[in-house]
């Protein structure tokens, strides 16, 4: 399917980006998550694969509350967690949407414009080899899209309580970002 099924407004909104450069989005940043449930071994082979992949440290990330069932308790490292930005992300992401063959679903877009997506094996992502002591991982690709201007809710002088809705991505301006950027087909 094109993304024109899904937007019908594409010439549109790309016409709106170019009158004003302040109202495209971007990519602000991408987390990449992989969970393992527990402070074992896989932990820190999970924690080698992020960062072979994305040439960052990661970082673990510890359980909210403990969970009997699973054997997990409270304070507890369970997963690994890395925030790509800039440059970095956007390369990463080249190797992402490579490795899901340059498809997403509709329904992985939020009404303001972030996308999530899982990559079934690490393997899949070009030139990553398989190694068999460290296995293979799943893990969640989480990108964060806003336009310019939005830093006002973050910055510590003069700080902002809300953005206009006017000035918020929406799902559709993300769709044909991505599909500009990278030539993502939404399915």
């Amino acid at each position: 399917m094109a993304i024109t099924d899904y937007v019908k407004n594409v010439d549109e909104i790309v016409k709106r980006w170019e009158q004003n450069p302040m109202l495209k989005p971007r990519i602000a940043k991408v987390t990449v998550n992989i969970c393992v449930g527990g402070a074992t071994e896989r932990l820190s082979k999970a924690i080698r694969v992020l960062e072979q992949i994305t040439g960052q440290k990661p970082v673990p990330r510890r359980a909210k509350r403990t969970i009997k069932d699973f054997g997990i308790r409270k304070g507890e490292n369970i997963a690994a967690i890395v925030t790509l930005r800039k440059e970095k992300a956007i390369e990463f992401l080249k190797k992402a949407f490579e490795a899901i063959g340059y498809r997403l679903k509709a329904s992985s877009f939020d009404e303001f414009g972030n996308v999530s997506f899982g990559i079934r094996e690490h393997i899949m992502i070009p030139g990553v080899k398989y190694d068999p002591e460290i296995g293979i991982f799943g893990m969640d690709v989480a990108i964060t899209i806003e336009r310019p201007g939005y830093r006002v809710l973050r910055r510590k002088r003069c700080r902002k309580k809300h953005i206009p809705r006017r000035h918020r991505v929406t799902k559709e301006e993300a769709m044909v970002l991505l599909h500009q950027m990278f030539g993502v087909d939404i399915v």
